[in-house]
Parts: structure tokens; sequence; C-alpha cells
């Protein structure tokens, strides 16, 4: 049976987890030094290693010839705690969210592990736990047998009770990073034997913003799509990702100011199939690249990554005169993300933005210029 690339690829030892340097050093530590805390809070965005993280971890602690931290894989103790096990629970809030179920968690606790050191509760979305449900766990949570570890992973870490976060060592997950996003693209295809070219990594990479688990998802539905090689323009044709000269073109109408040409070009765009919500997304990534040719002139070639042609275009449109616009096609695009995800006409959605960009940005261009105007008259005494 097939096996996704995002299961397949999901790491095993602390040293595969990419982007949350801060946290595995910190776990690594803790492990070295005997100091293992009663209950952690894994918090931050979808796909960013919090579970994968909670495996190792309860793998590490319990592993009898660790490695640096991580566990070795290769002894008992590692090799019985995989697939399903009873020291290692992983329990899914989202449908054990009752006060049932976490007064059965209470009375499991008491019972030492079988194999290890450490018996291990992982609970996925802790966020979705009833109130009653949260105030069970709470003296469990604190006061654990010295044989218990608790981790708690959440994507909405502002959910939680207050008293339940007191309780626990927060570790923060971030958003991974381009480059590390590309370099793990990289090791999974060239593992596959899949042919690539640097702007078809680069536009998954981006695409998965963020998400290592999102990331190897779009990159197993274009692989299937392009077959065992993967160009460029096969990655467009699966995500409907806007070429940067269709950007080029509608960005030049927004910055003139040319309202009718801007929504022309916007109607060809999405005649073509393309999701107006990721048109807009594409938008504002433009506009955001824009922002940093202005800012950091030729030291943004290194951040902004595009053919040179279509560099020169960019640095032509990032000017001073042009500075409120993009300011303001970034913060309007932005503001309409949740509609475009839920309205019934998005095309109309997407089209009144960029109207309010051209006409909000020429109004504070004129509000700068009278301001400017009114500041160097000279009236006399």
């Amino acid at each position: 049976m097939y096996l996704a690339l995002y299961r397949k690829y999901r790491p095993r030892t602390f040293n595969e987890v990419i982007g949350q340097d801060h946290i595995v050093k910190t776990l690594i530590n803790q492990i070295k030094l005997d100091k293992i805390s009663h209950a952690y809070l894994f918090c931050g965005s979808r796909g960013t290693g919090k579970t994968s993280t909670a495996k190792i971890f309860a793998k590490a602690i319990n592993c009898v010839n660790s490695k640096d931290g991580s566990p070795c894989l290769e002894c008992d103790v590692c090799k019985s705690l995989d697939g399903t096990n009873i020291d290692v629970l992983e329990i899914d809030a989202a449908s054990n969210n009752g006060v049932d179920e976490i007064r059965e968690l209470r009375e499991k606790v008491k019972y030492p592990p079988v194999v290890g050191k450490y018996k291990v509760y992982i609970i996925d979305e802790v966020h979705m736990l009833s109130t009653s449900a949260f105030n069970a766990l709470l003296k469990t949570l604190e006061e654990p047998p010295a044989h218990t570890v608790f981790v708690l992973a959440t994507t909405e870490v502002h959910k939680l009770p207050a008293t339940i976060l007191s309780r626990c060592l927060r570790f923060d997950f971030k958003l991974v990073s381009l480059e590390d996003l590309s370099s793990l693209l990289k090791k999974v295809l060239d593992s596959e034997k899949v042919k690539y070219d640097e702007q078809a990594i680069n536009i998954i990479a981006r695409a998965g913003e963020g998400s290592v688990r999102d990331t190897l998802s779009i990159a197993d539905r274009c692989v299937s799509f392009a077959g065992d090689e993967l160009t460029y323009q096969k990655v467009l044709a699966v995500l409907g990702v806007s070429e940067r000269e269709v950007l080029i073109k509608i960005t030049d109408h927004i910055l003139t100011k040319n309202v009718g040409e801007a929504l022309v070009e916007l109607d060809s765009v999405l005649s073509q199939g393309k999701s107006p919500l990721v048109f807009s997304n594409d938008l504002i990534s433009y506009f955001r690249d824009l922002l940093l040719v202005y800012t950091l002139s030729d030291k943004s070639r290194e951040i902004v990554v595009v053919k040179d042609d279509i560099f020169e275009k960019m640095k032509a449109q990032a000017t001073k005169e042009n500075y409120a616009v993009m300011v303001k096609a970034i913060e309007v695009l932005s503001e309409i993300e949740q509609e475009l995800r839920y309205s019934v006409q998005p095309r109309i959605v997407l089209e009144t933005a960029i109207i309010k960009v051209i006409t909000d940005a020429s109004l504070e261009v004129r509000v700068e210029k009278l301001e400017e105007f009114v500041k160097n008259l000279k009236f006399p005494r």
C-alpha cells in the first residue's frame, strides 16, 4: 500500500526534526541531565512537528541506549514502543473530550509502565476538552505519579485555561522557514528518485506556508501529476499558482491606479480556473517581495528568489512613490482572507478589495501631498 510522503518521512529522532532547534536542544538537555518535567505543552501551527516531537520525546526518555538525547531505535524498549503499546498512549481530545474519558485516564496513570521507565500520555488537540474534563485533569496534571509524563499538544493555546497553562512547561513551535522546507523537499525527492528544478521546489515550499505536513502533502500531489520529473510548469498546473508575469501585469495596473485594466486582468486570471483565495495570497506574497526589494535594495536578491529579468521588473515597481500602495495592498488583501474562504462570491470580494486598494492608496497619497503643501506654506507675520 502506498504511504503518503508526510507519513513516510515523519521524523523518528530529534536530528530529523526541522525548524525547531530551540525546542529540540532544550528537550535533549533535559534528557541528558535526567531533569524530566511532569507535564509539557506543545503549541503552534499545524504541521510544525508537535505530535512527532512528542513521540520522539516519549521514546527518548524510555530508551536504554540513548544517542545524544535521541532514541537509538534499536534497543528492545524502542522497538516495543513502536506502533500500539500501553506505555505511550496518544489520545485525540477532539473525540475523547468528556469528563468520563479523563476520569478513566486518571485511574490508568496509577499503574506503572510495562517496558520503559516512564508512561507517556500525549493528548492531541487538548483545547477541545470540555470545561469539566479540564477540571478533572487539573489535579493529576499537577501531581502525577513519578512514572507518568503528560505531553499536551494544541494549535489553539488561547483556549486553554490558565490553570492548565501554569502546570505545564510550554514550548512554542515556529513556522518552518522557506529555506528549511526547500532543503527537506530536495532530500525527500532525491530519496524518491524524482527529478526537479529549483523553481518548482520554491513554489511548493511557499505553498506549504511553514507547515512541513502541508508541504509534503502538496509535493505528493504534484509528484502524482508530474511523474518522475517535477517542473515549474507542472507545479503551476497542479496548484493554480499565478505566474510572476501575471502578477507583474496586474500590479502595474494597481500601481498606476488603473481600475479598469486591473479588473480585466483579474478576470482573465480567474477565468482560467485560478482560485480567488490562491490568487489573493499570491498577490500578498508579491507585494511583500516588492517591499523587501524597496527596503533592502540589492540585498533582497538573496531572499526574493526569481529570475534576473523578473527581479529587474520588480525593482522598477518598488519605488518610494509606490510605497503607500504596496502597504495598502497587503493590509486590504490580508483582511479578506477569511471572507474569501467562506464567501459564495469570492470573485466579487477580491474585485472589491482591489478597487479599495487603488482608491484608498490614491486618497492617502493626495492627503500626504496636501499636508506637505500646507507644511511648506509661508504666511506673512
